[in-house]
């Protein structure tokens, strides 16, 4: 079976998934957490990074920039139904 990919903009957190030890900066993550880790381990899940500026999902969650915005919804295929 494919693993599935997640595409993950913070290099840290993939690492802390990758990584099993236990480090003294996350023993605050809940058990609930590891789930992601144990499906990296396991080869069910592929963690990939992707920069901010192409997290199509930033849309939806974060104040951009317009010229961000703009490359972000063409990218969704999102268009002004006022200038079509």
């Amino acid at each position: 079976m494919k693993p599935l990919t997640l595409k993950i903009g913070n290099k840290s957190v993939i690492s802390l998934a990758k990584n099993p030890i236990s480090h003294g900066r996350s023993k605050h993550i809940e058990t609930r957490f590891h789930f992601i880790r144990e499906h990296v381990t396991n080869g069910m899940i592929e963690l990939h990074y992707c920069p901010t500026e192409l997290q199509l999902a930033d849309d939806f969650t974060k104040a951009l920039k317009f010229d961000i915005f703009e490359f972000l919804r063409k990218k969704l295929d999102v268009f002004n139904i006022h200038q079509l």
